[in-house]
């Protein structure tokens, strides 16, 4: 399939497309500013615009919006998440009736890196010491990884404002390897990296000296109860990685929508994905074939059944 179809209307629609993403990414523009596009697909033939469809990436709790119908799919990294809204744990009161239409495949992992200056061996010990740690973390409280570790160092008994309080620091980026991030590696300016987005910072902290610290059985299965996977990196997946660590699953970029979407819209969707696959810019190394994006695999890790529309659509073809 060609690159653009015909017709003055894509034309113009990807010339649209080319100017939202030039300001939505904006390097300048925070983490929390206004990065998210929302694509919407309808009828402009009239005074009113009728909206027919409308996919938009962003938060999680963007699932409230697709529960209501105020957006029909939405993407959320990582798959944890999905899995939050479907049993209602976490950021999530109430199970929420979420359905799966197919999952981006991304392999990641969310890491807690520290340095052995500090003397610490674990998270549980920055709190029995009230260590002033300096720590680099997301910029945008809302982002998804600012949200697991709130929900990890409350199993721990304390907060990021507390390690504050101790009197230690936060050294704030966009993403994983924004180069505020690496100067203060190399400076020695922090103490320690949570994170994900592993290819671009975790060897390089492990050849500046620190070291991931693991988490504890309670505690990986108290973040096990609220959906998320227990996951190990082996020794050598990284080129200073010396060791096998255990650490929390951070794949996957679910494409997800609400369970009474009309099934014709998911087959509809999966189509269009199968259709402009080759125009599509997967993750080297992760996306193996599309018969991957509606099972369980490394890539793509899924609690959260699929839609129906969706299913269908992947039985028709032998995926499942």
């Amino acid at each position: 399939m060609e690159p653009l179809p015909r017709g003055a209307q894509f034309i113009r629609a990807k010339m649209l497309w080319e100017i939202a993403l030039h300001i939505a990414g904006d390097p300048n523009e925070p983490y929390y500013g206004n990065r998210d596009i929302c694509i919407t697909i309808g009828s402009g033939s009239g005074e009113h615009y009728k909206p027919w469809l409308r996919m938009s990436v962003g938060s999680p709790i963007l699932a409230h919006a697709v529960v209501r119908g105020e957006l029909d799919l939405a993407f959320v990294n990582p798959s944890g998440f999905l899995t939050q809204m479907y049993r209602g744990t976490g950021l999530f009161p109430e199970p929420l009736p979420v359905r799966l239409v197919a999952n981006y495949p991304s392999w990641d992992r969310y890491v807690h890196c520290i340095h052995p200056r500090t003397g610490l061996t674990s998270l549980a010990q920055i709190k029995e010491r009230q260590y002033p740690l300096r720590l680099s973390i997301r910029e945008d409280p809302t982002h998804s990884t600012r949200v697991l570790l709130d929900q990890t160092l409350a199993c721990y008994g304390f907060t990021l404002d507390d390690i504050v309080r101790w009197g230690g620091s936060l050294q704030l980026n966009g993403g994983p390897g924004d180069q505020r991030r690496l100067r203060a590696l190399h400076a020695g300016e922090i103490d320690a990296i949570f994170d994900e987005g592993l290819v671009l910072w975790f060897d390089e902290a492990l050849a500046a000296g620190m070291r991931p610290v693991p988490l504890e059985d309670e505690v990986f299965a108290r973040l096990q109860a609220l959906g998320w996977r227990r996951v190990t990196i082996p020794a050598g997946r990284f080129p200073h990685l010396t060791e096998d660590h255990d650490c929390i699953d951070y794949s996957g970029w679910p494409l997800y929508t609400r369970a009474d979407l009309p099934d014709e819209v998911a087959y509809r969707v999966c189509d269009a994905i199968a259709a402009r696959a080759d125009e599509i810019p997967w993750e080297q190394g992760a996306y193996t074939g599309l018969d991957q994006l509606g099972r369980d695999t490394e890539a793509t890790p899924l609690d959260v059944p699929l839609h129906p529309g969706a299913e269908r659509w992947y039985r028709e073809r032998g995926y499942l």
